[in-house]
C-alpha cells in the first residue's frame, strides 16, 4: 500500500511538471493549478487517504506529499511570472505606435452647398455696397402679406403656401403699438414667413433712406417635389434712394448673374406680376447646356429663370411711410436652392437634405 500510494505520487509529480513546463497561456495555467492542487486536484485527493494509514506510516507519506506540493507550487509560481511577462510585452507590442509611419488621412469637412452658394451671393452683393439683415422665421400677417401690398382676400395670396401657425393675442386698451405702428387689436396671425420680403418692411420701418440691403434667411411654404421644398433659402434684396431706375435695376442684376454663372451667359428680363413692386420681371438666363437651340433641361426655350425683381410699389413705401415721390427704389428675391441647382447641375432639390455623403463630398 505505501509504496503504491509513493509510486502514485511520483507519476503526479512527474506528470505535473511536465504539464506546467508545456503552459502557453495564463487561462492553462489556472486550469492545471486547479487539476493538480484544487480541492477536487490528483495530489489533494492523495492526501485525504492518508488517514487510512497507520500512525507509523502517516508521517513519512506526508512529507513526501508535502515535498511534491511545494515544489509543484514553486514551479508554477515561476511560470506564472514568465507567462505574465510574455502577456505584458505583448500588450505592449500591440499598442506600440510607429512614430515613422505616416499619419491616418482623415476625411475632410466641407461647407454644404447651400451654405457655399449664399455666402457667394452674400459677398457679390457687399462688393456692391449692399448690407446684411435678417429678421425672424415667425411672422405676423401685417409683415409677409399687408405691408407688401397683399390685401386681405387678395388672389395674389394664392401664390403663396403658407403654414398658419396660430393667432397671437394683443392687450386692448393698452395704449401699446404693434411693430408695425398700428393700435393693438384682439388676435394677430402668426406664420412661417413664405419669404424674407417681410425684413425688408422692417428696416425700412427703422431706417430711412438710402437704403441698400438684402435678407437672406430660410422660408417655408407647402410644397415637396423635385424642384420645391417645404423649407428652402432666399435672398431678397432692396435699394431705396433717390432718383433709383429700372436701369440701376437690371445693371445690378447683370453684375450678379456674371459674377455667379459667368459673363458668357446672357440675361433678359421678362414682364411679370408681383404685388409689391410695379413694373415686376422674371429675370432669365441663357442656358449653358444648349446655348440657347432649347433642350430637356431648359423646356426648350433656351433660358432659365432664376429670380423675379422690380421697382418697389408706392404702396408699399406708404406703409413704411417713406415719401414715393421722394424716393423710389427697386426689390429682387431668389431661391438660394434653385441658383445652386443651375450654378451645379444639380436636378433634385431634395438631395440638399438628405445628408448624402457621396452628394455632399463632390463640393
Amino acid at each position: 500500500m505505501i509504496e503504491e500510494l509513493r509510486a502514485k505520487i511520483k507519476t503526479i509529480q512527474e506528470k505535473a511538471l511536465q504539464e506546467i513546463a508545456a503552459l502557453q497561456n495564463l487561462q492553462d495555467w489556472q486550469n492545471t493549478k486547479a487539476r493538480i492542487l484544487g480541492q477536487k486536484g490528483s495530489l489533494t485527493q492523495i492526501l485525504k487517504t492518508l488517514g487510512g494509514l497507520s500512525p507509523a506510516e502517516r508521517p513519512a507519506l506526508g512529507r513526501l506529499v508535502n515535498e511534491v506540493k511545494r515544489e509543484i507550487e514553486r514551479r508554477l509560481q515561476d511560470i506564472q511570472k514568465t507567462l505574465e511577462e510574455t502577456k505584458r510585452r505583448q500588450v505592449l507590442k500591440e499598442k506600440a505606435v510607429d512614430v515613422t509611419l505616416p499619419g491616418l488621412a482623415l476625411p475632410q469637412g466641407r461647407r454644404h452647398p447651400i451654405r457655399r452658394v449664399m455666402e457667394e451671393i452674400e459677398e457679390i452683393f457687399l462688393g456692391m455696397g449692399f448690407s446684411i439683415f435678417e429678421g425672424p422665421d415667425v411672422e405676423t400677417d401685417y409683415y409677409n402679406f399687408e405691408a407688401l401690398n397683399f390685401p386681405k382676400e387678395h388672389p395674389a395670396r394664392d401664390m403663396q403656401d403658407t403654414f398658419y401657425i396660430g393667432l397671437r393675442t394683443l392687450r386692448q386698451g393698452s395704449g401699446q403699438a404693434t411693430d408695425h405702428g398700428l393700435r393693438t387689436k384682439e388676435k394677430e396671425q402668426l406664420l412661417l414667413r413664405t419669404h424674407t420680403s417681410p425684413v425688408q418692411i422692417r428696416v425700412m420701418e427703422k431706417q430711412k433712406p438710402p437704403l441698400y440691403m438684402i435678407a437672406p434667411g430660410t422660408v417655408y411654404r407647402h410644397d415637396d417635389d423635385v424642384t420645391h421644398s417645404p423649407m428652402f433659402h432666399q435672398v431678397e434684396g432692396l435699394m431705396v434712394d433717390t432718383d433709383i431706375t429700372l436701369g440701376d435695376l437690371k445693371g445690378v442684376l447683370h453684375h450678379f448673374c456674371a459674377a455667379v454663372f459667368g459673363t458668357d451667359r446672357e440675361v433678359r428680363f421678362r414682364p411679370s406680376f408681383f404685388p409689391f413692386v410695379e413694373p415686376g420681371a422674371e429675370v432669365d438666363i441663357s442656358c449653358a447646356l444648349c446655348k440657347k437651340r432649347g433642350c430637356r433641361v431648359c423646356g426648350g426655350s433656351g433660358w432659365l429663370e432664376i429670380l423675379g425683381a422690380g421697382m418697389v410699389h408706392p404702396a408699399v413705401f406708404e406703409h413704411v411711410k417713406i415719401d414715393p415721390k421722394r424716393y423710389s427704389g427697386f426689390a429682387f428675391g431668389m431661391g438660394v436652392e434653385r441658383i445652386a441647382m443651375l450654378k451645379y447641375g444639380i436636378d433634385d432639390i431634395r438631395l440638399f437634405y438628405e445628408g448624402d455623403m457621396r452628394f455632399l463630398e463632390q463640393f
